[in-house]
């Protein structure tokens, strides 16, 4: 792993109000990357993966997927993954347990070897997000599904059996649910349609894999997906789309810090929403190339609203970085979480710099100020740690964030990446990191006695 082992253990120091520029690369979508992963497991040949992005959440797939029997070798940004053998069909807890996206594998494990045991699933503490809409859809192909001890325990009937093709409509688009009940249709017997699937960019990246395996696949981009099984899958050669998260966040940052930047590679149109509301806001996206896009921002941040909506609507995975440009905006704009319920707690944090918030149930009104102040954070999950990092560049003084683990799970190398582009970033480890953020919170606590 590039990112540090002991990041439980370290804290990023960083400098605000620093001019940024220069070109950004945008790696593999983390999120892409992980289902794609799972989806390997329908092939029984080997397959490689290009443009998969090296991170803590990539590794425990990575892990999930040797305990199953899976080959799995790294170099650089290319994974070769060997499913030949599978030789286990349960999925190990002490993994699962903080890894969501390795619940992926029930899909393609089962429609493969005929039975799956996979605990449920953890993550990041951002909501309730249950598995009933991956269960009812399995059941639907034929499958008999029993929750018991925590556990997720799938079948198919009868020897040798193969699951039934189905029409699915998915209460949510879900994207989870949708990627689940893709891959396991793609080996069932006839043809399976989801009906209310969701859109975003990664579950066409996970169509687009299986179509490169062979899988017979329509629809793909829109609400409605036709799966046509086939027998079996064969090996494939396959590249990561471009992470839009990560694409982003690095064009928040342009914006918070007054500064132009560019970013490649990307696919524009996965980032409508975010350019529509940073447009809003007062900065400019302009393309460069096809695949490369360059921040300009406004001489001011201004207000603006957003909603967080399933794709192509606003990301929720964008709402905490959003908010953190809204802290030093001109005026008065609500954020609406419509997707996590638990997703605002980076609100508290904002507060520590100075920003004006107040939550109301999903709803949170942030009253802009003039300037945030460096001040000791503690990042609550994934999204939260790089919209505290984004705050911290445009605040002003020292930002000491702990809880970087989080960071490290979606972000590949993003100090490195901020700091070729101008940004005072320092990775503290150890005792070095704890009297970081002992002497800055100390600090804290005198001003806060003080005013």
């Amino acid at each position: 792993m590039s990112n540090s082992p002991d990041a439980d253990n370290s804290a990023l120091e960083i400098w605000g109000q620093h001019s940024l520029s220069g070109n950004v690369t945008i790696s593999g979508a983390k999120n892409s990357a992980l289902v794609v992963m799972a989806g390997v497991l329908l092939c029984s040949q080997p397959c490689r993966l290009r443009n998969v992005p090296n991170l803590v959440d990539v590794e425990r797939m990575g892990a999930v997927l040797k305990a199953l029997g899976v080959k799995v070798k790294r170099d650089q940004d290319f994974l070769e993954l060997d499913p030949s053998d599978i030789s286990h069909t349960r999925a190990p807890y002490d993994i699962v347990s903080k890894l969501r996206a390795s619940f992926f594998v029930i899909g393609p494990l089962l429609a493969r070897m005929g039975v799956a045991r996979i605990p449920l699933p953890g993550g990041c503490a951002i909501g309730a997000r249950p598995v009933e809409l991956h269960v009812r859809g399995l059941q639907a192909m034929g499958a008999d599904v029993q929750i018991e001890h925590g556990t997720v325990h799938a079948c198919i009937p009868g020897i040798r059996g193969r699951l039934k093709g189905a029409k699915i409509y998915l209460d949510y688009p879900s994207v989870g649910a949708t990627e689940t009940l893709m891959m396991a249709a793609t080996l069932a017997d006839g043809e399976t349609v989801i009906d209310n699937a969701a859109q975003e960019p990664e579950v066409a990246d996970l169509a687009n894999f299986c179509r490169a395996m062979g899988a017979r696949i329509r629809g793909v981009g829109t609400k409605t997906l036709t799966i046509s099984g086939v027998p079996s899958l064969h090996s494939t050669d396959y590249a990561i789309v471009p992470d839009r998260i990560e694409a982003g966040t690095f064009l928040i940052a342009g914006a918070i810090t007054h500064s132009e930047i560019s970013l490649s590679p990307v696919v524009p149109e996965h980032l409508g929403a975010v350019i529509a509301k940073l447009r809003e806001a007062g900065s400019d996206v302009v393309s460069e190339s096809h695949n490369r896009i360059k921040l300009i921002p406004g001489d001011e941040i201004l207000p603006t609203n957003i909603q967080t909506l399933p794709y192509p609507g606003f990301p929720t995975d964008m709402q905490a970085q959003f908010m953190a440009l809204m802290t030093l905006s001109s005026g008065n704009s609500m954020v609406t979480e419509t997707v996590f319920e638990n997703r605002l707690r980076h609100v508290a944090e904002f507060g520590r710099m100075g920003a004006n918030i107040r939550v109301t149930g999903n709803c949170a009104v942030i009253q802009g100020v003039p300037m945030l102040s460096g001040a000791p954070v503690m990042a609550t999950d994934l999204r939260a740690s790089a919209a505290l990092v984004l705050a911290g560049l445009g605040a002003q003084g020292k930002t000491i964030m702990s809880g970087i683990h989080h960071l490290d799970r979606g972000y590949e190398q993003l100090e490195r990446k901020l700091t070729q582009i101008g940004a005072h970033i320092t990775r503290l480890e150890g005792a070095d990191a704890q009297a970081a953020v002992e002497i800055d919170g100390a600090a804290a606590t005198v001003q806060q006695r003080q005013v």
